[in-house]
């Protein structure tokens, strides 16, 4: 019935789709360890989202920036030719993988309306940052046969560093947490798990589909084996905080101590027009 959305996946490509792949784990191993991931993540979520805090903005600004109605149509261009390329190459199932869901939270992020629910978003998506930074060391563009669908991979990748650092350079809602507040990081992963061993592996089962590799290991996975799921919960826990954590501190030193990019003091601050402050010096002073 949904054969449109995935009989297209190269079947040429290794541990990408196919019987050998779906069964590369037991069904009874599966299942083990989708109860044991789902339960520890629901448990930790329950205990951690009290400790979630946002200070109260009463004076939320509307950004209506250039920058930001220029990276809307650019992300939205490359968010539509991607979904061009799913449909007539019959992958569409492949836009349910993380990066594609989180260039689509990107978009939102930078179209929506100041709110905590966009400040709550902004934290939780600077979690998934290991999507592309794995994009690019290793890349999987072999079922990737037009240039310009695998430039796109590329690109669109890229942008996903770009677009957080342009909106931490705004400030105002899209601000971060302490640096020793991992609650946000702890919370995020556990969200990152759900949506893989539920969403993700209840696809993938019967489409046969390796996403995001919830079937069976990639050929350069260095955990190759029954246990590189474990592995890759227990690996991640550790690289997705301290990849976001790297992140705002390269960028908070850039937007607020490196001279040459130096644009704001703090990085909760809203960022200015030069015009604006230049109609009213004394209203932005005080």
């Amino acid at each position: 019935m949904f054969e449109w959305a995935y009989s297209g996946a190269n079947k040429a490509v290794p541990r990408n789709v196919g019987p050998e792949c779906a069964y590369f784990l037991s069904h009874q191993r599966q299942i083990i360890e989708t109860i044991f991931v789902i339960a520890i993540c629901i448990i930790i979520i329950i205990k951690t989202y009290p400790k979630l805090h946002i200070k109260n903005e009463d004076n939320y600004i509307k950004s209506d920036r250039g920058g930001k109605r220029l990276l809307v149509i650019l992300l939205t261009l490359l968010w539509g030719m991607e979904i061009g390329f799913k449909f007539a190459s019959r992958t569409v199932i492949y836009l349910l993988n993380p990066c594609h869901v989180t260039t689509l939270m990107q978009i939102y992020l930078l179209v929506a309306p100041p709110s905590k629910t966009v400040t709550a978003l902004f934290r939780i998506h600077l979690n998934l940052l290991n999507g592309p930074l794995l994009a690019f060391l290793f890349p999987e563009t072999a079922s990737r046969t037009i240039f310009a669908e695998a430039a796109l991979y590329w690109i669109q990748h890229g942008m996903m560093f770009v677009i957080p650092y342009y909106l931490l350079r705004i400030g105002g809602v899209y601000n971060i947490e302490p640096f020793w507040d991992f609650n946000w990081s702890i919370f995020s992963y556990c969200l990152n798990l759900l949506y893989h061993f539920i969403v993700l592996q209840i696809i993938a089962i019967p489409a046969q589909v390796n996403l995001n590799h919830m079937l069976c290991p990639a050929i350069l996975d260095p955990f190759d084996g029954p246990w590189y799921r474990i592995a890759a919960v227990l690996h991640q826990a550790m690289l997705c905080p301290i990849l976001c954590k790297v992140y705002c501190s390269v960028a908070e030193f850039c937007l607020t101590k490196f001279p040459p990019t130096k644009v704001k003091p703090q990085m909760k601050d809203f960022l200015h027009d030069r015009k604006q402050i230049e109609l009213s010096p004394k209203k932005h002073k005080d």
